[in-house]
């Protein structure tokens, strides 16, 4: 009945695209074949610091060589555009083969980066279930030829990707397509509303709406999406796995008895600041505190450790000859490695959250709620406004001004054990309170799934 409900639905909104809206995604289109010779530069550019850029190009425009692997049992595809997004797919994943254990399931990303991590999440797990891809650019001719090749049951785009030819291809292709783990921010809001004439046609031709909060549904309806269905943040039920837990716990015990605060996911432009507190600020010693940071993107790990040897710091990367044995002089240690982030936060006793500080809306603080590390969030945290406000109310997290205020609280922290390990119960039990997403979610998608 869902099912018939949904597709009576969708039915009724196709045709019903106006002059404008069909004249702006022509427009948009050509755009696009426009912008290929900046396309291209745009992947060179990266590939300077990240030379994963330079592989899979053909699956960027749909272009099969000729002895690529044929297509298996039609999958349920997920596309999760990079990290965050791959991450928070966990549970979704794990969910669907449990439901069938000889179901595919078709990832695609945009970025290496999350590609990576797919392939050590998941690929590594399932090999036999799990395939990847790039999504294509959003040509109208790439995205037919994806769904003709793949021909997905059903397609669960992650969080916020929504791309006009995409949708408008899906929907003459009669593939079902969902917005799963929906989020959308102020500052989205108002670009989707400059953008609407695209925006728009492409949430109507949806089949199904999944938000993650009553505010992010409330903002979804302000692009004119009227039936969006609240079923909670996947990112609650991501699982750190043992091995990683015991991984970050056998490097605890190798730092004892000195603590470590943990800078998770830093954006450019925060690590220069949080250094500069920390030398400021944070007592010296044999004895001392740790300062560990974690950079959000991989090609950032040289610049980071660059950044803090030009300030007189002793680098220890993970990279290299980890755990470090700590010489006399002052150290910081340089998380940079991909996947690991559940062991950083079994080896922190405080954690400050990157993109937090300076404008970039703030990486997921769930995480250190659920590992039961204190979080401190800097005044920018429009990416996760819902879980940071529940998160302070709830005890497991803190909110200061800038890097000093950040770095002074973490210290007082590392100070006061009883208040320490109270935020860090707090924020386990907060985090065990907001799961649920992923059941209803699989709810929402049986209509597609049986």
């Amino acid at each position: 009945m869902k099912a018939a409900i949904r597709g009576g639905l969708k039915q009724g909104m196709k045709g019903a695209m106006t002059i404008g809206q069909r004249t702006a995604l022509t427009l948009y289109s050509l755009a696009w074949m426009l912008a290929l010779p900046l396309v291209v530069g745009y992947l060179l550019w990266r590939s300077r610091k990240q030379p994963e850029y330079r592989e899979h190009w053909r699956e960027r425009w749909s272009w099969w060589a000729a002895d690529a692997d044929a297509p298996m049992r039609r999958p349920v595809w997920i596309h999760a555009v990079s990290v965050g997004e791959t991450r928070a797919a966990q549970p979704l994943i794990e969910a669907l083969l449990a439901r069938d254990p000889d179901q595919v399931v078709l990832l695609t990303h945009m970025t290496p980066t999350g590609r990576s991590l797919g392939h050590d999440l998941y690929v590594r797990r399932w090999p036999s279930q799990i395939r990847q891809q790039y999504l294509p650019y959003d040509h109208a001719w790439a995205m037919k030829r994806f769904l003709a090749r793949w021909q997905p049951r059903l397609g669960i785009i992650m969080e916020t990707e929504l791309w006009p030819n995409l949708c408008a291809v899906a929907d003459q292709a009669r593939v079902p397509l969902v917005l799963a783990n929906a989020r959308l921010s102020a500052r989205s809001l108002a670009k989707g509303r400059r953008w609407q004439v695209l925006i728009g046609p492409a949430l109507a031709s949806l089949d199904a709406v999944l938000a993650q909060s009553p505010a992010d549904a409330e903002r979804l309806r302000g692009l004119g999406r009227d039936d969006v269905e609240v079923l909670g943040n996947l990112k609650f039920e991501v699982a750190e796995t043992p091995e990683m837990r015991s991984r970050g716990l056998g490097w605890r015990e190798h730092f004892a008895p000195r603590r470590i605060v943990l800078i998770a996911s830093s954006r450019d432009g925060e690590e220069a600041l949080l250094l500069a507190a920390w030398r400021r600020l944070c007592p010296t010693g044999d004895q001392a505190p740790l300062l560990l940071i974690v950079p959000r993107h991989p090609q950032r790990f040289d610049e980071v450790a660059g950044l803090a040897q030009a300030q007189g710091w002793q680098v220890h990367r993970r990279s290299g000859s980890w755990p470090p044995v700590l010489a006399g002089s002052p150290a910081v240690l340089l998380g940079d490695s991909m996947g690991e982030m559940a062991a950083y936060y079994a080896l922190a006793d405080v954690a400050v959250i990157g993109g937090s500080l300076l404008p970039f809306g703030a990486q997921n603080l769930i995480e250190a709620c659920a590992a039961a590390v204190p979080a401190i969030v800097g005044p920018h945290t429009y990416n996760f406004e819902q879980a940071a406000t529940q998160a302070i109310e709830a005890g497991a997290a803190c909110r200061v001004d800038d890097a000093d205020a950040a770095i002074q609280r973490a210290l007082s922290l590392l100070a006061a054990d009883d208040e320490r390990l109270a935020m860090g119960q707090a924020g386990k039990a907060f985090a065990a309170a907001h799961r649920g997403a992923t059941g209803r979610t699989m709810a929402a998608l049986s209509a597609w799934l049986d």
